[in-house]
């Protein structure tokens, strides 16, 4: 397995000057590189594709790329895509805008902005798509704190940071906000409690941003959210005990607070597995669960705070 990572990567490697070349170029002209956590799976990618248009409809000056942070599903995207990669260099590399979105979008952050500053862009806007300025966001800001550092023509113009969804109490303000509005149908029925389940960064100061985003619901619609963590805390255990302070309710609908319904919703959230929030809170007596397995990524309010978040960082 190593040995054939180690394949793909050199030959990755390869393609990526000669992939300069290719390109037309970009000299003085501005990228905006979107950066997420990463999905392997083609359905959740929706709710992703769907920010990276928003950004390329908002922004036409600008190049779009994106990016994702988790080595994991770069790595099985980047196995799934090798053959390919090889039948590009066989063509002697007559690489369409198309397929360097492709090529590009397989490297990590670090990678690709070495490429977008070696094609010649000299203004780059990195948006992330993260929820919480967690330990992900971290290493983002590393990577970009990295760049801004290096000067000449290694170094870009400029280069900026956008903040994630919920960087601040306004933002869990606005984030409440959205929910309340995404599940405004559901919530017209008293007896429907809208069960949340976010990722979580364990050991974090940003992970207490939930317990915020708890409060801001509560104040629109107290007793009819309840916000938890997959990797971290308020866990499933703390929203039983929630649930149990509201015996009003007695119908719940399960929903990922992530911007993909990607692995957690569809198996830790929503799974038939005994561990999943949906085993756990039938066992518990709950009868009647429904979920709505779609990403935030897709929700029309998020999508305008994305472009908005954007405007903000060009601004």
């Amino acid at each position: 397995m190593h040995k054939t990572f180690t394949a793909i990567l050199l030959l990755m490697l390869m393609l990526v000057p000669q992939l300069s070349f290719a390109e037309e170029p970009q000299e003085g002209k501005s990228a905006i590189l979107v950066v997420s956590f990463g999905t392997s799976m083609p359905e959740a990618q929706r709710a992703i594709d769907n920010l990276v248009n928003a950004a390329k409809k908002e922004f036409p000056s600008s190049d779009v790329y994106l990016t994702f942070t988790s080595n994991i599903i770069r790595r099985k995207l980047l196995r799934e895509n090798f053959e390919p990669l090889a039948d590009i260099k066989n063509k002697s590399l007559n690489v369409n805008s198309e397929m360097f979105d492709k090529i590009i979008f397989l490297m990590n952050p670090v990678e690709i902005l070495a490429t977008l500053n070696d094609i010649g862009y000299s203004e780059v806007c990195v948006m992330p798509t993260h929820i919480i300025p967690g330990e992900e966001y971290d290493e983002i800001a590393n990577v970009v704190e990295a760049f801004r550092m290096l000067n000449g023509k290694y170094g870009f113009d400029d280069i900026s940071l956008g903040t994630p969804f919920m960087y601040s109490p306004d933002d869990c303000a606005r984030m409440a906000e959205i929910l309340a509005e995404r599940f405004k149908s559901q919530l017209q029925d008293e007896e429907t409690g809208i069960v949340l389940m976010g990722h979580g960064t364990p050991e974090h100061f940003a992970n207490a941003l939930y317990s915020l985003l708890q409060l801001e619901l509560d104040r629109i619609a107290y007793g009819r959210f309840f916000v938890g963590t997959v990797e971290a805390a308020p866990e499933i255990d703390d929203i039983v005990e929630n649930l149990e302070r509201h015996p009003e309710i007695t119908k719940l609908v399960l929903s990922p607070l992530m911007i993909v319904a990607g692995d957690h919703a569809n198996n830790d959230l929503a799974g038939d597995n005994e561990d999943s929030w949906l085993s756990i809170l039938k066992d518990e007596g709950y009868e009647d669960i429904t979920t709505y397995l779609v990403g935030l990524g897709e929700d029309e309010n998020i999508t305008k705070d994305f472009v908005k978040k954007i405007h903000e960082l060009i601004d």
